[in-house]
C-alpha cells in the first residue's frame, strides 16, 4: 500500500495492511486528524522530508509525530527510546487516513479514549468498533 500527503512530498510505503486501526481521542491524534496503523520499523518505507513534532505538556513523549513540511499533513509518528525501553519494542504508527478508503475495507476500526488514559495498562474504548 503507498499512501502520500496532499502535495505528494511524502510518501509512506506499507507491506501489509494494519491488522485494525485506532481513531483516539487524545488532543495530539485528534488535532492530528489521524487514524493510525501499526507496523514494525521494517515494514514502514517513507520517502521525502518530514518535518517532526513531540508534546511539550508530557515530561517523556511517548512518540515523535512526522508531517510534510510543505502541506502540513500528518504521516507517521515514530516511538521515542524512551517509549521504546519502557515497552520493549519500536512501533511506527502510519496515519491511514491518507490511504484511500477502497484500500481499507474489512479493517476493524477502534476508537480508544486517550484522552482518558493514565498512560499504564490497556486502553478502554470510547464505543464499539466498527469494520470499514
Amino acid at each position: 500500500m503507498r499512501l502520500a500527503c496532499l502535495c505528494g512530498g511524502v510518501a509512506v510505503e506499507l507491506d501489509q495492511r494494519p491488522a485494525y486501526l485506532f481513531r483516539c481521542n487524545c488532543d495530539l491524534c485528534r488535532k492530528a486528524g489521524a487514524t493510525w496503523g501499526y507496523f514494525a520499523p521494517g515494514e514502514v518505507r517513507v520517502t521525502g522530508s518530514t518535518a517532526s513534532y513531540r508534546r511539550a505538556d508530557k515530561p517523556s513523549p511517548n512518540c515523535t509525530l512526522r508531517f510534510c513540511p510543505t502541506c502540513g499533513a500528518t504521516t507517521h509518528f515514530e516511538t521515542t527510546p524512551e517509549a521504546e525501553a519502557s515497552t520493549g519494542q519500536a512501533v511506527v504508527g502510519v496515519n491511514l487516513a491518507l490511504a484511500d478508503e477502497s484500500d481499507l475495507t474489512g479493517i476493524e476500526l477502534q476508537y480508544p479514549d486517550g484522552r482518558n488514559w493514565s498512560g499504564e495498562g490497556p486502553f478502554t474504548f470510547v464505543r464499539p468498533a466498527r469494520i470499514l
